[in-house]
């Protein structure tokens, strides 16, 4: 019997760590045991009502055939016209492609470019898939540290520094996933300046969470502060975190033409054209009525102050504020030599998130899956009840150490 060996891809990249987390905290409920888990990033909420009627009217006309690669007329006149709206910027339809979820929109953009060890540049703390998206598609990540003196940001200063010759892209998250960091619009104007002086370098900017918002003042993006790079950004996003569509699977991105003639290439052979019905239900998303994703964040801004304030007031716990999306990236650094009371001395950030999963039943994911360490990172998509609990038990957990 032949024995099947993966292709040099395969072996170069790992499973994502949010992925396998929230996949052992299914398992262990699933044992008997009691889990708070806080490591899931998608919405508690349910798709809207009025996007589900969408889909169910998109079935009963027979929309459920294939669509353009580039995704229906609807759903791509919705995105133009909810970049236009929200963010003030116009693209045109060959501008737009359209994907089974951002992440490969993302994918597709780095497979459409990266070769021969181009270098990718990722701010730290990242969201786990980017380092292996550029190593699959034969890329070089270059990691660069973010620390919480910075805000969690990329300053002009460290991108200037990590830039060579060899740099093809910047990934810019924002607000992020793992931190909930944004950027300002000087901050912005500044990264801007600084890739003006560099134009072989071009930017995946990750929006994905954009509309989970907390600060009075409206979200901004690279391409609205700095119109001249319109030309060298994708800009991705999708409806799967604003409008608690995850399973639906539509993300979609706008960039420079020819760029994205080549991603709709690659889609053409890799899955032909998203969901129809999912189209439909996301072009209704963007283009309907907006209340859901204003009570939403106003949930999602509840969540976020308890738990911060819960949580830094737990000696040896500090947590950064966050701007938007629905994550915690507490640090866990005075808690970084104590001892449980088995005796197990707690050396990293992993081994407080297995002391949090072994001892309370809470299950969250370190920060070295994330590049910066020693931290690690919660969900707050989940209701107050769990996340009241989840702190109670936290608040145990380090009290238990010595």
């Amino acid at each position: 019997m032949s024995t099947f060996v993966p292709a040099s891809r395969v072996s170069r990249i790992k499973v994502s760590p949010s992925t396998a987390a929230a996949a052992r905290a299914r398992e262990l409920k699933a044992a008997g045991r009691d889990i708070a888990d806080l490591t899931v990033g998608e919405p508690d909420f349910d798709t809207p009502e009025a996007v589900k009627a969408a889909a169910h009217a998109a079935i009963d006309r027979g929309e459920t055939k294939y669509t353009a690669v580039n995704g229906t007329p609807a759903l791509r006149k919705a995105i133009i016209g909810d970049f236009q709206k929200r963010l003030g910027i116009a693209y045109g339809e060959s501008e737009i492609c359209v994907g089974g979820g951002a992440k490969q929109i993302l994918f597709l953009a780095l497979m459409a470019s990266v070769e021969n060890g181009a270098e990718v540049i990722i701010p730290a703390p990242y969201w786990v898939s980017y380092p292996d998206m550029v190593i699959a598609n034969d890329g070089t990540p270059v990691i660069v540290a973010c620390p919480e003196e910075t805000g969690f940001k990329l300053t002009a200063e460290a991108l200037e520094a990590a830039i060579t010759p060899k740099t093809l892209w910047l990934i810019l998250n924002a607000p992020s996933n793992p931190t909930g960091a944004a950027y300002s619009e000087a901050e912005l104007k500044a990264l801007g300046d600084v890739l003006l002086r560099h134009p072989h370098v071009m930017v995946l900017s990750d929006d994905i969470y954009d509309q989970v918002w907390f600060r009075d003042e409206p979200m901004k993006t690279l391409v609205a502060v700095v119109p001249e790079l319109k030309d060298r950004v994708l800009l991705t996003n999708g409806v799967s975190k604003s409008y608690a569509m995850t399973g639906w699977r539509i993300g979609y991105g706008a960039g420079p033409a020819a760029l994205i003639a080549a991603i709709n290439k690659l889609q053409s052979q890799m899955s032909s054209c998203p969901s129809s019905v999912s189209q439909a239900a996301a072009a209704h998303a963007l283009s309907g009525d907006q209340t859901f994703v204003t009570e939403s964040v106003a949930v999602y801004k509840q969540r976020r102050d308890y738990a911060c304030a819960r949580l830094n007031a737990i000696p040896g716990l500090s947590c950064m504020v966050p701007d938007g999306a629905f994550y915690l990236y507490p640090s866990c650094a005075g808690v970084i030599g104590k001892t449980t009371a088995d005796g197990k001395m707690i050396e990293n950030d992993l081994d407080f998130v297995l002391y949090l999963l072994d001892s309370v039943g809470v299950a969250a994911l370190q920060g070295a899956a994330y590049g910066l360490s020693p931290y690690f990172r919660i969900s707050f998509a989940t209701s107050m009840e769990v996340l009241e609990d989840a702190c109670d038990r936290i608040e145990r957990a380090v009290a238990a150490l010595r």
